[in-house]
Parts: C-alpha cells; structure tokens; sequence
C-alpha cells in the first residue's frame, strides 16, 4: 500500500471516528443527565417514573421516563446502539491502518521489546479481547456488588493494563492501547450486555409480564461505566500528539492521573445534573487540581544531562539528524510509510534545525518519542548532544 492511500485511509477512518464517537458520547451524557434531571410531578400518566423538562433550539421538550411498557409502542422505537458500534468498528480500523499496518514505526520500539510485527499485533489483540473479560467477570462477581469497590478494581485493572503495554510497546502504541482497551470494555458494555438486556426488558413489557428488574440495574451499572470512563478514553486517544504524555517513561502513572481527573469531572458534572449542593461536591475540584499538578510535575522536560561545557559541532549534530531524522523529515521521505515529511517539518540543513528547534527538543531530546520506535537506535549520548547544540542556538 502506497503512503499515499494509507494517508487517505488514515484521514477518512478517522473521520468517521470521530463523527460516530461524538454521537455516542453525547447520547450517553445526554441520557445520564435525562435520568439524573427526572423529576415526580402531579398527574403524571399511569407507569411514568419521573418527566423532565428541557429547552433547546427555541423549543421546549417534555420528556416522559416509563418503567413499564405504555400501552403501544410506535413502530419508529429509537435504539440508540449503532453509535457505539460504528466508534469501535471505525477505531479498531484506525488502529490497523496506523499501528498495525507500520507496527515497526508505531507500534514497536525494540529498546523496549524487540517484537516482531506480527509478534505485537497477536498481542494486541490477546490484551483486547482478555481485558473485557477480566472486567465482565469482576462486574459478574460478587464484588461487583460493591460499586466503590468495583471502581476501584476496575482503576486498578486499567493501571496495570498500561503497565503491560508500557512495557511491550512503544510509547505511543502503550497509551493509544490504554484508549482501545477502555473502548473495546465500553463498546462491548452496550453490544454485550446493555443493548440484550433492553431487548429483553422490552419483550417481557410488550408481553404484559415483569420483566427482570436485574436486566436493568446491569445494564444501568454498565452504561455508567461507560460514562465515567469517557473523559479519560478521550485524552489516551489524541495521546500521540504529545511527547510529555508519550515519552513518560511510566505510562501506568500517567493513565492513573488521567483516570483521577476525568472521573472526578465526569463525577462532578453528573452529580451537578442531578442537583446536588455545591458543597456536596466541592471535593473533587482539588482532587482534579492536585492530579493535573501532579501530572504535570511528573511530565516536565528532563532532558539526559550533558556534561559540563559539552561542545557540539555543527557537523556532528548535522550527522546525528542525518542518520535518526532525515529519513522522515527531508523533502522527499526514504521511509516506507511517509510521501511527504510528517507536519511538514524539513530537517536537512541547520537553519531548518534551528527553525523547528522547539520540536526536536520535545520529541527527540526530553523524551524518545522519535524517531519513530526508535528504528535507528539514537543513543542517549547522541540526546544529549543533540540537546547541548539546540540549548546554544
């Protein structure tokens, strides 16, 4: 496959990744607001357990909870299902165009694991499919009772998942692959449990009999799982772009962090749907500062130390990025997956070094983001030299 076509394949995946996954994402933080914001008023019809009242787009909504079937069902009943689906289908396809298709370049990085392609794509799908399972058999277990105890089995469960991969991949495959075992829980959440669940319920109502009142607290514990995991997902997916975050080399702490603050917004603002006191929820606005504080700390630049009055040429740095860099960024790329330098960054001469000198010191001296899996083996000696001749500039 052409660099060419794979770039397009990567764009219009992507896109339509991020179309699906918006509308799933605001369909489930509309829903647990709606079921937050019902409210019990008079006269309410015969089996409604609570209305809310919404406005939007200049017009006023009333919106209408059952617990038990109404007395008829309209043929256009709503399933809100294929947006979950799409967003895994078209996120597992992104994964194969981008890491699995240049597993050399994206996914392995040999100063970690050496793998073979084929070797780190089995793993990465092993991880995926074990991950829904630990996490079905912990929700299906008598532990899964205890809601504060499962989040934190289930806290702990995605630390030291990126663990694992931290210590398999590189960085950048570690992180992103936090983000597609999170979303293969989530979407299997809802194809697996949550959508067979309301089928069932929905049967049972149509059919006059009580349906099984477990059917729904599953599928309820389910979808806010889904919710509360949502804010953290996001941030694992756009990871690649940020060397601080990719670079780490404790992607396990990272994720923790991650976990902490968008939980903990994601709690905050559910609570706040539901009206709950301020006070009753103040806690977690330093819980969330302490742990973007923390995160940052952990993820300042720490450059490999040159020694003292460390001296650099101009020719020694132009050997350095001609053997690690030029091989992606030069007008015409000699590596197989790029047509044209990536971000449009040239590295051939000195001038064009010092122009993007922001950017080799984020991914190629304060963390070993590049080059790509470190295919070429960069030494930390040629790091910091590289660092001691862009501090000088």
């Amino acid at each position: 496959m052409s660099a060419f076509i794979a770039d397009w394949l990567n764009l219009l995946i992507r896109w339509a990744h991020l179309v699906v996954g918006i509308g799933w994402i605001g369909t489930s933080f509309y829903f647990i607001a709606l079921d937050l914001g019902l409210r019990k008023r008079e006269a309410m019809p015969e089996g409604v357990y609570g209305t809310a009242w919404e406005v939007h787009g200049g017009g006023f909504y009333h919106v209408q909870k059952y617990l038990v079937a109404p007395a008829s069902l309209p043929p256009d009943l709503i399933w809100f299902k294929w947006e979950a689906y799409l967003t895994w289908v078209t996120g597992f396809g992104l994964l194969c165009v981008q890491y699995y298709w240049n597993a050399s370049a994206f996914l392995i990085d040999k100063s970690v694991m050496p793998l073979l392609p084929d070797e780190a794509v089995v793993i990465s799908i092993l991880s995926l499919v074990a991950g829904w399972f630990i996490y079905d058999r912990l929700c299906k277990s008598p532990l899964g009772r205890n809601t504060l105890l499962l989040a934190v089995l289930l806290f702990v469960l995605i630390v030291v998942a990126s663990a694992f991969f931290g210590s398999v991949f590189s960085g950048r495959g570690a992180l992103i692959h936090v983000g597609a075992f999170v979303g293969t829980i989530m979407a299997v959440n809802v194809f697996g449990i949550i959508i067979p669940n309301q089928k069932k319920i929905t049967a049972s109502l149509l059919a006059g009999q009580a349906p099984d009142p477990r059917l729904g607290a599953i599928g309820k514990q389910r979808s806010v799982h889904n919710n509360y995991l949502t804010l953290p997902v996001l941030l694992m997916m756009v990871s690649n772009h940020y060397p601080m975050l990719t670079g780490h080399p404790h992607p396990w702490l990272i994720v923790a962090l991650i976990l902490v603050i968008g939980g903990s917004a994601r709690h905050f603002l559910n609570r706040h749907d539901a009206g709950d006191h301020f006070g009753q929820i103040a806690w977690t606005l330093p819980v969330m500062a302490i742990a973007l504080a923390w995160a940052i700390y952990v993820t300042a630049p720490q450059a490999p130390a040159a020694p003292a009055g460390m001296q650099v040429s101009d020719s020694e740095v132009l050997a350095i990025v001609g053997k690690h860099c030029i091989m992606c960024h030069a007008d015409k790329p000699s590596h197989e997956g790029f047509d044209a330098p990536p971000k449009g960054v040239v590295l051939t001469g000195l001038d064009q070094i010092r122009l993007h000198k922001d950017q080799v010191l984020a991914q190629a001296v304060n963390s070993t983001t590049m080059p790509l899996g470190n295919e070429t083996g960069m030494t930390p000696e040629e790091r910091q030299k590289l660092g001691a001749w862009l501090a000088a500039q």
